[in-house]
């Protein structure tokens, strides 16, 4: 698209520049008014950040926009303009005229051709036992589960496989032999998988044991049985750009206080709030992980991702959020499968 798609007004809310910035292609806002005077620049990472902070969808674009963006002259020496994209880790730079008005857009793809294969290692947790799905998982494992016209691990993968990462582990335990049928060595999808089988139940951290070389790239880690449209490549970036050791996706979760909730002190009422909304962020089931941290996960043992990002801060080593708007469903019960189904065209069909 061209790049006056990425353009967006001051007083637009946020949820209009993750359209924007999705529709676009251009993975940036570019803020001006009427007159194209730049007035900032938002990102998915300045998206990400704002909802952390408290911030929701409905919030203004001026609250999250980075004020003091990058930006350089139309007429610049495309070396300069890729040295700059380097130096800074940027993967876009609005070209503004002498009186600050956007007139381009320079983007990375520019000075890159053809797709870059990503070298990160994606492991897929499929050993669990779908106890909440029978009967249903009595004779197949919940990955394998059909949500439209494949099995919900399928999903997974190709999501993984558009955006250019090719190299899979998938850890296997409960009816793991059904399951190395389906998916082989990747073949089919032109990708590599490997597989670590769990002798005995690892937890959602345990198996990563048993990848036998230390990866030489951030790893992700994915639970086998969650359908989201997050961009993996957007999380990798944010994992790198934040020097994390160790990212959670986290999701925004409601709870509605279904009584009038009442604040005493010294046995007097001070207030009452009438069925307040509490917000929370979840854990969301996918991680991005250096590998040196493999090392604190104990051998042989059940060990969770909680159990590793705890134990990671508390050796001292920074931990990130990746707050995630995208489409997100965990498949744990039989109403969430069908859920899933209905929802399935929506948000994967080709």
């Amino acid at each position: 698209m061209p790049w006056q798609a990425t353009l967006i007004a001051p007083g637009k809310t946020v949820r209009d520049a993750i359209e924007t910035i999705q529709n676009s292609g251009g993975q940036i806002c570019l803020v001006a008014g009427d007159d194209r005077v730049l007035l900032g620049t938002i990102t998915d990472g300045d998206v990400r950040r704002g909802l952390l902070n408290g911030l929701d969808l409905d919030t203004p674009v001026e609250k999250v926009m980075n004020k003091k963006p990058h930006s350089i002259s139309p007429n610049a020496d495309p070396a300069k303009v890729q040295a700059l994209m380097k130096k800074d880790l940027l993967r876009q730079i609005p070209a503004v005229d002498e009186q600050g008005r956007v007139v381009g857009l320079y983007h990375i793809n520019d000075f890159e051709s053809g797709q870059i294969s990503r070298n990160n290692w994606v492991v897929l947790m499929a050993g669990g036992l779908g106890t909440r799905l029978k009967p249903l998982t009595e004779d197949n494992p919940k990955p394998l589960l059909p949500v439209g016209d494949k099995p919900i691990l399928e999903t997974i993968l190709e999501g993984f496989i558009e955006q250019n990462f090719r190299k899979f582990y998938i850890s296997v335990n409960y009816k793991a032999a059904a399951i190395k049928v389906h998916f082989g060595n990747g073949e089919k999808w032109g990708v590599e998988i490997r597989y670590l089988e769990e002798k005995t139940r690892l937890g959602t951290a345990g198996a990563l044991q048993l990848i036998p070389e230390t990866p030489d790239h951030p790893l992700f880690v994915m639970n086998g049985d969650l359908l989201t449209r997050v961009n993996f490549q957007d999380l990798l970036e944010y994992h790198l750009g934040h020097d994390a050791k160790a990212t959670m996706c986290v999701r925004e979760y409601d709870l509605q206080v279904p009584f009038g909730v009442v604040d005493i002190k010294n046995n007097r009422i001070q207030d009452i709030d009438e069925k307040p909304l509490q917000r929370f962020f979840i854990n969301a089931g996918i991680y991005v992980l250096d590998p040196d941290l493999i090392g604190l996960i104990p051998e042989g043992k059940q060990f969770d991702m909680t159990d590793l990002f705890g134990r990671a801060a508390e050796e001292g080593h920074s931990t990130a959020a990746f707050p995630i708007h995208e489409y997100w469903l965990d498949v744990g019960r039989i109403d969430d499968l069908e859920q899933a189904n209905l929802e399935f065209d929506k948000n994967f069909a080709k």
